[in-house]
């Protein structure tokens, strides 16, 4: 052997990595020709690079210090090639007895700034400063025994640092051109980890970071206020009196938060704005709850902005980024819509990767007499591909781009820019993050998580693919129209599987209650969320010995036996019938305006602070008194920002009620 020492970056370079910057199918290719005697002969230059002959005449390099982006191969195949995968399998064969033992814990956060422009260069770091100083968030991960190497979730994408020390091969699913720059952003937000930890072992760890001074701020100020105060407007005059030319006048203000990237208030605007629509057109889709709910979050997002600006707002991120390569794992499909109008599919798919869920959206309009369920969008062709095999499966792109708010576009691009092959067991293989085998313990570490009024607006934040030790049988709520079943994963953890009826999928409840019964059932993904302390989970497909079931893509038509009914229900909680009869008010008050309330509007707020009181709520309380006391004497001002006050603190107090468990009651303590 070579009495050159070993070179640890080739040598720590595994085959998730390996597969990340090129495709599984050529590592496995490339470890069969090693199998076959038909790998590269290792040799080195006098520089410290290692050079490889391949018995087909192709020369390949690898050079100290740099990725394999960075190498050099004499074949014409673009990108990292089966023969530089080659030449690093057969590297780790010759050295294998070499290899170092397990990495202490490390942190990117050790690179400095010379480092980094040595090696992503300074048009990087320049395009990384800007960002920096328009300001960040990111989730950072810190790599230890038993986790992952560290890795960092921005806005837009993902970035890995799988060689210990070892900047050059960083992975980020970035398009090429942005590569340096987020890997940049990434070992900044290791560092702003590391002095909060102190010693960098915290697995996970949120930060915001750079930003201008609020005092630097007055165009993207006067536009969220420009925002609120159209929100404002239309509480004092109500949804029931907005005419079409104050809708455009939200239209507008929506875009030009979106332009200034202050993502989660846009998202709001435009979702009151179609609320408002949807109430002119006497759609079903307006909630006047929902309404008062997205003038709250505005409310709310503007008070935690000078607490945590890129947080509460979205973070100066384009509003879309485009990927290079990237590998998603499908975790089902939910279907939506109106009955007459449209009908809307949401496929859900983990990022391996990066350890997230992403959602991709598709809708059609239904002209008049059409009818169309779940079971007749599964035939759709989306990306080229049947809806039920895109719900299924493995999709390896190079033709798409992730939003700010974790949904996808994934272009046609050019021939086989995008494939689809079967699910197979990619589930088992999902990282931690997505991957739930205790759901007690996964769900404490949302724990400190903030309200939902101000948390950022990702779609799928809690999908999930939970681990199932067994399955109680199910049972049906035949008022409710909900199957109910209990499934245990290996900890032993009980969560409740809960699933309603929809037109718009009448086979849902027929083919979960099938897959269900069946009594093998190996995983089941869903939406995870906890209930008074339990967790709960809207299934959205369910892995048995026979392959995935998608429940929303089942036939059907939801006359099936549904198994025992459910037992007598439990009686309704008296602290959360108070809290949503006091939201309740208020979204009264958002529909008819704060002017047009009369003594009957106050006396309803007086009625729901009574039953605020009788439950103990005696902050919810006294600020529907103060709401009361500002529609009788007070200026339209006061009005406002006492409905504001009162909205926000019932709609907190209500989430926080719902998640905690009945034995710590957080009702008298709000």
């Amino acid at each position: 052997m070579n009495a050159r020492p070993p070179r640890a970056d080739l040598l720590a370079l595994g085959t998730d990595t390996l597969a990340a910057l090129a495709n599984r199918g050529l590592v496995k290719r490339a470890a069969k020709d090693l199998d076959a005697g038909t790998g590269p002969e290792v040799g080195h230059a006098d520089d410290g690079s290692v050079l490889g002959a391949h018995p087909d005449g192709t020369r390949t390099r690898l050079p100290v210090g740099a990725g394999l982006d960075a190498a050099e191969c004499s074949c014409a195949a673009p990108g990292v090639c089966r023969h530089l995968i080659g030449l690093v399998l057969a590297y780790q064969r010759t050295y294998e007895a070499a290899a170092s033992p397990a990495e202490p814990v490390w942190s990117p956060g050790e690179f400095d700034d010379e480092q980094l422009t040595a090696a992503l260069g300074r048009a990087s770091l320049a395009a990384a400063r800007r960002a920096f100083d328009a300001g960040y968030t990111a989730t950072v991960h810190h790599g230890g025994e038993g986790r992952p190497a560290p890795w960092v979730e921005l806005a837009g994408c993902t970035v890995r640092f799988p060689v210990p020390h070892g900047l050059g091969h960083a992975l980020t699913d970035a398009a090429a051109h942005r590569r340096g720059e987020t890997i940049a952003l990434a070992v900044w937000a290791f560092r702003a980890a590391d002095a909060l930890t102190g010693d960098g072992g915290t697995a996970h760890v949120q930060v915001s970071i750079g930003g201008p001074a609020p005092a630097t701020l007055p165009a993207d100020d006067a536009r969220l206020d420009e925002a609120l105060a159209l929100a404002d407007e239309l509480l004092l005059d109500g949804v029931s009196h907005a005419t079409p030319v104050f809708t455009a006048q939200l239209g507008r203000a929506a875009t030009a938060l979106s332009r200034s990237a202050l993502h989660w208030p846009a998202a709001a605007i435009a979702e009151l704005r179609d609320q408002v629509d949807a109430y002119a057109a006497r759609d079903t889709r307006y909630a006047a709850a929902t309404a008062a709910e997205l003038v709250a979050e505005l409310h709310a997002r503007r008070r935690a902005a000078t607490l945590d600006r890129p947080g509460a707002l979205g973070t100066r991120e384009p509003a879309d980024t485009p990927l290079r390569r990237v590998r998603l794992v499908a975790l089902g499909c939910r279907i939506s819509g109106r009955a007459a109008a449209e009908r809307t599919a949401q496929v859900y798919f983990a990022q391996p990767d990066g350890g997230i869920a992403l959602v991709l959206r598709r809708r059609w309009d239904l002209t008049e007499g059409q009818h169309l369920v779940g079971a007749d969008l599964a035939a759709r062709r989306v990306l080229g591909s049947p809806l039920r095999a895109l719900a299924t499966a493995n999709v390896v792109s190079e033709t798409i781009s992730r939003s700010a708010g974790r949904t996808v576009t994934i272009g046609r691009g050019r021939v086989a820019a995008t494939s689809v092959t079967p699910l197979g067991s990619a589930w088992s293989d999902l990282p931690d993050t997505l991957r739930v085998r205790d759901a007690a313990a996964h769900l404490r570490a949302w724990d400190d998580r903030p309200p939902a009024l101000i948390r950022p607006r990702v779609a799928a934040d809690t999908a999930r693919v939970l681990e199932v030790a067994s399955v109680d049988p199910p049972s049906y709520d035949a008022a409710e129209q909900r199957l109910e079943a209990v499934v245990r994963d290996p900890s032993g953890t009980g969560t409740l599987l809960r699933a309603e009826h929809d037109p718009a999928c009448p086979g849902r409840l027929d083919a979960l209650a099938e897959a269900l019964g069946g009594g093998q059932v190996r995983y089941v993904s869903g939406l995870l969320t906890r209930r008074h302390g339990r967790p709960v989970l809207e299934p959205l497909a369910v892995l048995t010995p026979d392959g995935p079931v998608v429940p929303d893509l089942a036939p059907g038509d939801g006359t099936g036996v549904l198994g025992p009914v459910a037992g007598a229900r439990a009686a309704g909680d008296p602290i959360i019938h108070a809290l949503e009869t006091g939201l309740a008010a208020l979204a009264e008050l958002l529909h008819t305006g704060l002017r047009a309330s009369g003594p009957a509007a106050r006396d309803r707020l007086a009625s729901a602070a009574a039953q605020l009181r009788r439950t103990g709520l005696l902050g919810g309380a006294a600020l529907l008194d103060s709401l009361a006391a500002a529609l009788a004497d007070g200026t339209a001002a006061e009005a406002v920002r006492a409905w504001a006050d009162a909205a926000v603190h019932l709609l907190v107090a209500l989430e926080q009620h719902q998640e905690n468990d009945f034995a710590d009651r957080i009702g008298p303590r709000l």
